[in-house]
Formats: structure tokens, sequence, C-alpha cells
């Protein structure tokens, strides 16, 4: 049995995946699995995938015949996943040679129920290092201690999937899937219930995951309908932490981080496309009026003033009584 399976959804990445898999053969061990997932590309990015599964050692290729988006190819992944430790990287993203073996060896010396890593963002030919908000390194911890403070960045902020391992209890206890369906944050629920549930964590300073950002056909960078999904992203995180036994404590950072990201896409709403900036409009404002009302004037009363009177203006506007989040 593998001991490290190592889950890589592609979609339409033909530009890219040719480095990906480069990258996953400097990673190769006789104990390691990479499931490749095809999430329906319509370019020659299947083709790459097909030639990849014969030729890189331990490959297995899945393929969707429906486009399903990240969250439900990462899904498919897991439950393919035969692994005592799973890991995940995107279709256009890369590894450094050896990186693997690395990150293995810190989740097996720490015993922890995952491990969160810093990564190098690529923009065009710029680097820079990104590293987990997270001060103690090397030791296990609490996850449920590392949420606050509410007022400051934490490691639920740092809501990337691929910059981390995790011991395969953790997909028996129902806290490694994603909600299928979603087309962005669909990291967002996911690490605030690993926060919420898990028992032990560690965060490492280990370098080897390569992030490139500003791919033309990236969701971050497409300014559709699609691009609404973190609203029942956070309205999910919402919920189920108003459910959690210490809600009281932990619902002003739900609250923080979800106005903030509001605030963050009706400030660039100028990139959506017409009607789809008045759908935002109108999915904030019923989101607004969603959130626990005294937890939210708290944290409005707390927001830079610029960023507070962009959601006051909006949690304003009238909201037709259907209206939900797509």
């Amino acid at each position: 049995m593998p001991k490290l399976s190592v889950i890589v959804p592609f979609y339409n990445v033909q530009q890219y995946a040719p480095d990906t898999l480069v990258s996953l053969r400097a990673n190769t061990r006789e104990d390691f699995e990479f499931i490749l997932v095809d999430d329906c590309s319509t370019d020659t990015t299947s083709d790459i995938l097909a030639r990849a599964e014969r030729e890189l050692p331990g490959a297995m290729l899945v393929g969707h015949e429906k486009n399903g988006g990240l969250a439900t190819a990462r899904n498919t992944g897991i439950d393919t996943a035969r692994g005592d430790y799973l890991t995940f990287l995107d279709g256009d993203d890369w590894l450094a040679p050896g990186y693997l073996p690395r990150l293995l060896a810190c989740i097996e010396e720490l015993g922890c129920d995952f491990v969160r890593t810093d990564h190098v963002q690529c923009t065009g030919r710029a680097r820079s290092v990104h590293r987990v908000p997270h001060g103690r390194r090397g030791a296990v911890l609490n996850p449920r201690e590392a949420i606050l403070p509410a007022d400051r960045s934490t490691s639920v902020d740092y809501a990337y999937a691929w910059a981390g391992i995790y011991r395969r209890r953790l997909v028996d206890r129902g806290l490694l899937h994603f909600t299928d369906g979603l087309r962005t944050a669909e990291d967002r629920p996911w690490i605030w219930r690993l926060h919420r549930e898990a028992d032990s964590f560690a965060v490492v300073g280990l370098l080897g995951v390569y992030y490139r950002r500003g791919v033309a056909s990236s969701l971050t960078q497409i300014g559709d309908v699609r691009q609404l999904d973190f609203l029942r992203a956070f309205d999910q995180v919402i919920e189920e932490t108003a459910r959690d036994a210490e809600a009281d404590r932990l619902l002003p950072k739900a609250v923080r981080t979800y106005c903030a990201v509001m605030a963050h896409h009706l400030g660039s709403i100028e990139r959506f496309e017409p009607a789809v900036a008045r759908k935002l409009r109108s999915l904030c404002a019923a989101a607004l009026r969603r959130m626990p009302q005294d937890v939210l004037a708290e944290v409005m009363d707390t927001m830079d003033t610029e960023r507070a009177n962009t959601l006051r203006r909006v949690r304003r506007r009238p909201v037709a009584a259907r209206t939900v989040a797509a």
C-alpha cells in the first residue's frame, strides 16, 4: 500500500501540465502514488495525462465525464487515494525536487493530524515567499487555538490545501473532503473544519510548493458568476461555526473574514460582467442580513472606515425575498 497519495486535478492546463508532471517525476518514490484527475479537459491536457500515466512511476489517471470544478476533482482524488497520508497539488503549479519525501518526514516525525507549510508564489518571473501566519514552528499544537485572534491573520486565513500534508484518519473522520460544486473559495470551509475538529497540527518552514499566480484561465482572473461561490463557501463557514460549542468565541473571526473578502470583491467590482456585478451586490446584501447582527455590528465598528462604509451601503440595498447565494 502507498505511504503517500498526491492528488493533482487538471483542467485545460496544457501550457503548464508538462512542468507539473516533470516536478512530480523529481519526487517519485516506490511507496508514492500520484492521482491525476482530469476534470473533463477540452484542450490537449487529456493527452498529456494519458502519456503521464504510462511514463510517471506511481501515476493513476482518473477522468471526469463532466467538469465539476476543483473541489469535486479533489474529492475524486481523495476517494481514489490509498495512502497513509495525502497531499494536494494543482495542475498548473509545481514542486521542488525531493520536496515530497521531506514533507512526509515532517509529519511522521511530528505525529500530528496535519502539517502546514510555506510556499513560493510565482507571478510571471517574480518570486515571493508566503508564510503560514503562525509564529510557532515545528511543535504539535491544538488547531482550534490557531483560529484566533479575530483581528489578525491566522492559520485559517492561509487556506491553501496544497500547502500541507494530512493523515488518512482525517478522511476516515469526514474532515478532508471539500464541498462538492464550489467553484471558488473551496478551501475556506475546508480549512475552518480542519481547525475546529482535528486534534493536532503543526507548522513547518519547509519550502517546495511553487504556486503559479495570474494564470489567465484561473477563476481568480475571471469575473464571471462562478466567482460568486465565495458567498456559498463563507455561508457554510458561518453556519458550521455557529453550531460549534465555542461559537461565541469563534464567530467574530468568521464574520470578520467573510466581511473582508466581501469588501475585497466589492472594491474591485469593475472586473465583473455588469449582470454579475449587480448579482454580487444583491447577494452580499442578503448575506450581510443573514449574519448574526450583533457580531456583524461589532466587526464593522472595528474595521477600517472605507471597507465598513462599503459594506453598510450594500447592506441598505433592497433584497428580493428569494435571493440566495448562487
